[in-house]
C-alpha cells in the first residue's frame, strides 16, 4: 500500500476505534456507576443542570473513556502509519484533545476534573501509545 495512503487509513481507523472506545466506556458507566438520583444523563441541557449532584466516583469512567479511547486510536494509529509514527499519534491525541476541550466548554465540570482530563487523558495518553507501539514494532523487527 502506497505510504500516503496508509497514513491516511491510519489517521481514520485512529478516530473511529478511539471514538468507539470512548463511546462504549460512556455507555456502559451509568451500569457500573449509576448517575445520582434526578439527574437527567440523556441530554446536554440535562447533564447542565444536574451537574452539581455528580460525586467525584461519577467522574471515572468519563476520564477512562477519553484516556482509554485516545490510548487505543493513538496506538492503532503509530502502529499502521508507513512513517511519522509519533506525529500521528500525537495527532490523534490532538483530535481527541479539541473534543475534550468542546466538552469543557459545553458541559461544566469540577475544575479538578478538568484539569486532570486535559492534561492526562489525551497528550500523555497519545505518547504512551506511541511508546507501546513502537516496542511492540521493534519487537516484530527481533
Amino acid at each position: 500500500m502506497h505510504p500516503i495512503l496508509r497514513n491516511i487509513l491510519a489517521v481514520v481507523a485512529g478516530i473511529i476505534v478511539g471514538s468507539m472506545v470512548n463511546m462504549t466506556l460512556i455507555s456502559v458507566s451509568g451500569s457500573i456507576v449509576p448517575p445520582p438520583n434526578g439527574a437527567d444523563v440523556t441530554t446536554t441541557e440535562g447533564l447542565q443542570a444536574t451537574m452539581h449532584l455528580f460525586e467525584p466516583k461519577h467522574f471515572l469512567f468519563p476520564f477512562l473513556a477519553h484516556a482509554l479511547g485516545t490510548l487505543a486510536g493513538a496506538f492503532l494509529a503509530a502502529t499502521i502509519a508507513a512513517t511519522h509514527r509519533f506525529k500521528f499519534a500525537m495527532a490523534i491525541g490532538l483530535f481527541f484533545l479539541a473534543g475534550g476541550i468542546a466538552s469543557v466548554l459545553m458541559l461544566p465540570s469540577p475544575v479538578w476534573f478538568t484539569v486532570l482530563d486535559l492534561t492526562v487523558a489525551y497528550l500523555p495518553m497519545a505518547y504512551i501509545a506511541y511508546w507501546l507501539s513502537r516496542r511492540l514494532i521493534l519487537a516484530r523487527v527481533r
